[in-house]
């Protein structure tokens, strides 16, 4: 059986398991600390990062975007992949997240949290904008491109929801409480007890 090794509140590890989860195929998770990495995830991936997917015939999937694609490939009951936007997703996985890290963790990185917000507020306009004319970044239903962006938009509002709730953009934040509040997520998000060599599998979908 494929087997993911993730943590929870990681939204990398968070949009691969959702796209797992839609897939509708059984698999492994395993909740990981990420202080006290299993020896088993560092051997199959040294990076040492989640989401890792160690797929059944030892193959290795080490990055979150690759495997929501490669399961959606497999199978893909709500048509995730009708809605993805690769160039969209490519410039908040780098652009976004710059700006989230440097807002959210202004004293690690040494910088001015209002300038990297701005910058990430500005972003999120480009997505208002899109919102016009869907209820989803690609169209109606969601599709791949909104679960892969809307983890880090969660974290983004959640660094301080009074100053992301009166900011005029309104469908964003209909689309972002939309998303979280899906049974999915709601599935996705589940506390689960760390893994450790022994324990009796968890299996998803339950």
């Amino acid at each position: 059986m494929d087997t993911l090794y993730s943590f929870r509140r990681c939204p990398y590890a968070m949009r691969a398991r959702m796209a797992l989860l839609v897939r509708r195929k059984p698999f492994e998770i395993r909740e990981i600390v990420l202080r006290d990495k299993p020896a088993e995830m560092l051997a199959a991936s040294p990076k040492a990062t989640v989401p890792v997917l160690v797929l059944t015939d030892g193959a290795v999937i080490e990055e979150s975007i690759d495997i929501m694609r490669w399961a959606l490939a497999d199978h893909d009951p709500e048509d995730w992949l009708a809605g993805d936007d690769p160039a969209l997703i490519a410039l908040f996985d780098d652009r976004f997240k710059h700006h989230l890290d440097r807002y959210k963790y202004a004293e690690r990185h040494n910088t001015n949290p209002a300038e990297h917000r701005a910058a990430g507020l500005a972003m999120l306009r480009t997505l208002e904008a899109r919102l016009t004319a869907h209820a989803n970044l690609c169209r109606d239903a969601r599709g791949l491109t909104d679960i892969a962006l809307f983890p880090f938009v969660r974290q983004f509002a959640a660094v301080d929801p009074s100053w992301f709730d009166a900011q005029s953009i309104p469908r964003v934040r209909r689309w972002l409480a939309g998303h979280i509040g899906s049974p999915l997520f709601e599935q996705a998000f589940a506390r689960l007890k760390p893994w450790k060599k022994g324990d009796t599998p968890i299996h998803w979908p339950a």
